[in-house]
């Protein structure tokens, strides 16, 4: 007779406390570890720095030895003189930006 009443009481707080509480568990953890954390977004920086000092100095040696030599032209220096993502974005608008991406 207990068991009766006692089983769809526990079929019914499983179906409606614990399947939700697992569901929301896990779709929290999804975007979690979905979302870039502070540490990968300093690393992104740091790298994005070194690569533009990096594409700096790359463009002073070309200058350097096509001032040397007049037969030297590179294929890509004018690739990058036109290419925008080299070029760092300014603070307040790179975090915009990455505020819009992160709501769709």
């Amino acid at each position: 007779m207990m068991e009766d009443v006692l089983l769809p009481i526990v079929i019914v707080g499983m179906l409606f406390i614990g399947l939700p509480w697992v569901i929301f568990h896990y779709v929290t953890q999804w975007k979690r570890s979905s979302s870039l954390t502070v540490e990968d977004e300093n690393l992104l920086d740091e790298l994005h720095d070194t690569a533009r000092r990096l594409d700096d100095r790359l463009r002073s040696i070309e200058r350097i030895i096509a001032a040397d030599n007049p037969d030297f032209r590179p294929d890509q220096l004018g690739e990058r003189d036109r290419d925008a993502s080299f070029r760092r974005v300014d603070e307040p608008e790179r975090i915009e930006n990455w505020r819009r991406s992160d709501r769709r």
